[in-house]
């Protein structure tokens, strides 16, 4: 088992917080990390499947279940099927208040899973799960960046050597979301019409967005393109990536650029099956964009935030961290081996002025080509300069 970047912090939490929800995408791996997880809670632990009927059955009369466990720590798994059990958890723990009694596990965000940030605000800590990183993969040669690029980062579509089973696991995992999970979370919408939105997003992956080229398309207003399109993100399909605003002076863009968030599922959606397509694709910088974007975010500390910087004339800045608003590392990201500066990377370095500049590269070498700007890997970025 590949061991997951976030289980210290699930650990952690497990140690000050009733309840500790662990959120992302379906077969990500949350079940399989609550219940490793589990073996090392100082007691014995239940597991509860919302979808499996028999363990539904269970929950019947969920205070009597609760108020019989309590010495207990109970695993409760999709917990978006059933969200009118945050109101019961919430009585059973100002009852009885004590640190990890329960792991919530759900294919959704905090906003989607209704009633949860309401019913539990100051009892439960939310923990999202992620694909696979680069630092969590034993080996960290090119291979297997590209082959985690490439394949994404889902488990299972990971750990498939055969490019043929690798399309139909992202047809069947595209068509059971958009068919079943979606509507389940509350978007009752034609899978058929929420497919092609998503096959839209693909084609502007790394672009800004278009929600009037969308309405036109899906004839669809304006309003209930951006409806769908907030919704994909709650339920950890893409990345709205918004404008950094620094600069009153400066006539900047506002439209946020929009990323497929596991370059696996954008590489299905693109008809990208192999190397070989990858990289005589027009999608390769966009996509190796939003994989360095992606990585980055899920390492990031909570008290950072990413933005990207572009001004109407073209000046751009692919990613801006922040802290407190004041940015402190500016990154430019390029698929080649050798990186230049370039008139507008100065002018954007210059506007935003952050503490660190970088430009990172697929290939492993680390320098300073100007005294203010490095060169480095995605991952020696992720390993040296991540702030933390």
């Amino acid at each position: 088992m590949i061991q997951r970047f976030i289980e210290n912090k699930v650990e952690k939490s497990l140690r000050y917080f009733p309840v500790v929800a662990i959120i992302g995408p379906r077969q990500v791996g949350k079940t399989t990390l609550a219940k490793s997880i589990a073996k090392m809670v100082n007691k014995e632990t239940i597991y509860i499947d919302l979808e499996n009927p028999r363990d539904f059955s269970k929950l019947q009369d969920p205070v009597l279940y609760f108020e019989a466990n309590q010495d207990k720590c109970i695993i409760l798994d999709e917990i978006q099927r059933n969200s009118e059990l945050f109101p019961v958890l919430r009585s059973m723990i100002d009852m009885n208040r004590m640190a990890g009694r329960f792991i919530l596990l759900g294919s959704a965000s905090p906003a989607l899973i209704r009633d949860s940030s309401e019913s539990l605000a100051g009892r439960i800590a939310y923990i999202e799960l992620t694909p696979f990183n680069l630092t969590e993969l034993t080996a960290k040669n090119n291979s297997t960046i590209n082959k985690l690029w490439l394949q994404g980062g889902f488990p299972d579509a990971f750990l498939l050597s055969d490019s043929e089973m690798l399309t139909d696991w992202h047809y069947n995992y595209l068509k059971t979301y958009i068919e079943r999970d979606l509507p389940n979370l509350g978007l009752k919408v034609s899978g058929s019409v929420l497919m092609k939105l998503l096959q839209m997003l693909s084609h502007v992956h790394g672009d800004m967005m278009n929600y009037s080229g969308f309405s036109k398309s899906l004839g669809l207003d304006i309003k209930t393109i951006k409806k769908y399109i907030d919704f994909f993100e709650e339920a950890f399909l893409i990345e709205q990536l918004k404008p950094f605003h620094s600069n009153i002076k400066k006539r900047l863009v506002k439209a946020p650029k929009v990323y497929i968030r596991d370059t696996g599922i954008l590489h299905y959606l693109q008809n990208i099956s192999d190397a070989e397509d990858l990289f005589g694709n027009p999608l390769l910088g966009n996509s190796w964009e939003g994989f360095v974007i992606e990585q980055i975010r899920q390492l990031l500390p909570r008290k950072y935030e990413t933005y990207y910087y572009r001004t109407q004339d073209g000046t751009e800045c692919d990613l801006v961290i922040t802290k407190s608003q004041k940015p402190i590392i500016s990154i430019e990201i390029k698929y080649t081996s050798a990186p230049k500066i370039t008139r507008g990377m100065t002018i954007s370095f210059n506007d935003l002025g952050a503490d660190k500049n970088y430009i990172i590269t697929p290939n492993g070498d680390d320098f300073l080509l100007r005294e203010d700007v490095r060169v480095c890997s995605l991952f020696d970025f992720l390993t040296k300069y991540l702030p933390k």
